[in-house]
């Protein structure tokens, strides 16, 4: 035998399909998709709302728009994800109700 490959008892090779029962198993949300998808949205939204007030009647006295961009899109970037952070508790909250 190779000093790279470990000797390997037949008993210890067990399948996981044999082990775990597919119907406890927890399907908890992945929590990266949904801050993903939260920032995403909050930016368009962001940068949409914030260049919307900026070329309003009553933004056009602003002496810096970009500032007021940049603030408006961050705020609103923040406020989607966690939104979307909170949508993931909840729906981690739902894959254990039952158990």
């Amino acid at each position: 035998m190779s000093e790279t490959q470990a000797p390997s008892d037949s008993a210890d090779d067990v399948e996981v399909r044999d082990v775990i029962d597919p119907g406890s198993v927890r399907r908890a949300p992945r929590y990266k998709a949904f801050f993903w998808t939260g920032a995403l949205i909050g930016i368009v939204l962001g940068l949409g709302l914030s260049i919307y007030l900026v070329n309003s009647p009553s933004g056009t006295g602003m002496m810096k728009p970009g500032v007021y961009v940049t603030v408006l899109t961050g705020f609103v970037t923040m406020v989607t994800t966690l939104l979307a952070g909170l949508f993931a508790v909840i729906a981690d909250r739902r894959s254990l109700r039952g158990r």
